[in-house]
Order: structure tokens, then C-alpha cells, then sequence
């Protein structure tokens, strides 16, 4: 695992911290690479039940690493200092892109903790978990605008289905920044706390302690919402639930709540 993203996993909670302090967990294309990495390692590991992405230091993400918008404001013929971003063969997302993505793609539940900073890039990649619990003072915003750009790592997938689509273009086209506790109010961000990472932690915990197959189904259900006819979202409820009915796993939850213990899910 890179050095740029820090994971270690305890109890079934896999904490994913960002870590280029120093320069406020700023994006380059090592960057890049290594939060994808971390993410697909993830996909392959059983071990694992939630997923908690966070910051390390006092800023969750401040965005594109300047030295890049010094590039991009040469002359395009010096501009080589890094080579642009990559698109993944066989994906419909390129290495930018999968790096707020892939924290959809994995099939357990992911709990952003931000503060400080969620900036452009890093914006974005906030919005790939499932699940946001923000410092009250943290500023975010989709920055592109500022350098004269478009947004270019999903937040047109992500964004529609949290907030209208007036506020979305009010924040594209001015770059306007926004709070922790407007972000909740936008419903950008799920809730607030002074300590995002230790209450994202304990989320984590909670979650890792219910029946696995099911948060799995649940959150493959949820994910559809958005792509699926209402029949199909029928259906998609039907056959999970017709999966899970008489399994072990949910055998076992009705028979600890009813024993009055804790659940021990394979």
C-alpha cells in the first residue's frame, strides 16, 4: 500500500486516511493512484464490513495539487510537467473519476469523515462514500470554476440524487463555498459532529456488527434507486430478501436477539 493512503483494518472496520498532511491531502497523480489502489484492494477483502475514508491532519482534501494549476497556466507546449490523467481500460471512469467512484463500487457501507478542507478534486471524492458526517466549520466546494474548468470526477453522478438541481448549478457556476452545517442543510453531508472520525469510526463499528450479507443487499438495493423502473426496484427488493430469508447469517440475528447476545455473522 502507498505511503499517500494509509488503511488498517480492526474489528471489520477498515480505516482509509488520505495522507499527505502536509500539503492538505492535495491530489497529484500519485495521489490518484493510490486512493484507487486502496479502494480496489478493498473490493477483495472479506474481511472487511465498513469502510471509514478520511483526511489524515487538519484538512480532508484540499483539492488539485497547485503545482498543477501552475502547469495548466503555461503554455500548453511546457505544460508536461505531469502527464494528464489516465483513463482506466475496461472502466467508464478514468483514474480521477474511480477515485470518488470506487467508493460506491465497493459492496460495504463507507463513512466519509471531513473537515477542514473538501476542495474541487476533493469535493468529489467526499461524495463517493455513502454516508457523510462533517465538522461544523469544514469548507467545501466544487472549485473548478476558479481555475476556469468543469468538474470532471463525478460530481454529475453523485451530486443529483442528494440535492436540486438549481443548488448544483448555483455551486458549479459560482464555486461557492459552502459549511458543515450548510452542507447538512443542502444535504451534501449527512450529520454533523465535532469529532467526525471518532463518530465515523463508531458508525463503522455499529454497522460491522449487523448481519454482512444483508448491509451487502441493502446497499446494492439503494445504489439502483436512481437507475432502476419502479418494477425493477420491486423486484431487486424480492429477490434479496428471498436470498436472505433462512440463511445462516440471518438465522443467527434472530436467534441472538431472542438469546439476548451479540450476533457471530460468518
Amino acid at each position: 500500500m502507498s505511503e499517500r493512503v494509509t488503511v488498517a483494518v480492526k474489528g471489520g472496520v477498515a480505516d482509509v486516511r488520505l495522507n499527505r498532511p502536509e500539503k492538505l491531502n492535495a491530489l497529484d497523480n500519485q495521489m490518484f493512484r493510490a486512493i484507487v489502489d486502496a479502494g480496489e484492494e478493498l473490493k477483495s477483502r472479506d474481511d472487511v464490513r465498513a469502510v471509514v475514508l478520511s483526511g489524515e491532519g487538519r484538512s480532508f482534501c484540499a483539492g488539485l495539487d497547485f503545482s498543477s494549476f501552475q502547469a495548466m497556466g503555461s503554455d500548453r507546449a511546457e505544460n508536461q510537467a505531469e502527464p494528464p490523467v489516465d483513463h482506466l481500460d475496461g472502466r467508464i471512469t478514468h483514474l480521477g473519476q474511480q477515485a470518488a467512484w470506487v467508493w460506491q463500487e465497493l459492496k460495504v457501507p463507507v463513512i466519509g469523515a471531513i473537515e477542514g478542507h473538501a476542495l474541487g478534486g476533493g469535493f468529489q471524492i467526499a461524495m463517493g462514500p455513502d454516508i457523510r458526517i462533517i465538522h461544523p466549520d469544514t469548507k467545501m466546494s466544487i472549485l473548478e470554476i476558479r481555475w476556469g474548468l468543469v468538474p470532471d470526477m463525478g460530481a454529475s453522478v453523485t451530486l443529483p440524487p442528494m440535492i436540486g438541481l438549481d443548488v448544483m448549478k448555483e455551486m458549479y457556476f459560482t464555486g461557492k463555498m459552502v459549511s458543515g452545517v450548510e452542507a447538512v442543510e443542502l444535504g451534501i453531508a449527512t450529520r454533523l459532529d465535532n469529532n467526525p472520525h471518532e463518530a465515523a469510526m463508531e458508525l463503522a463499528g455499529e454497522i460491522a456488527h449487523k448481519n454482512p450479507e444483508a448491509i451487502r443487499r441493502m446497499k446494492s438495493i439503494l445504489n439502483g434507486l436512481t437507475e432502476r423502473t419502479t418494477a425493477e426496484r420491486f423486484a431487486a427488493e424480492r429477490e434479496h430478501i428471498e436470498a436472505l430469508i433462512g440463511s445462516p447469517n440471518q438465522k443467527e440475528a434472530v436467534k441472538a436477539f431472542f438469546e439476548k447476545r451479540s450476533p457471530d455473522f460468518s
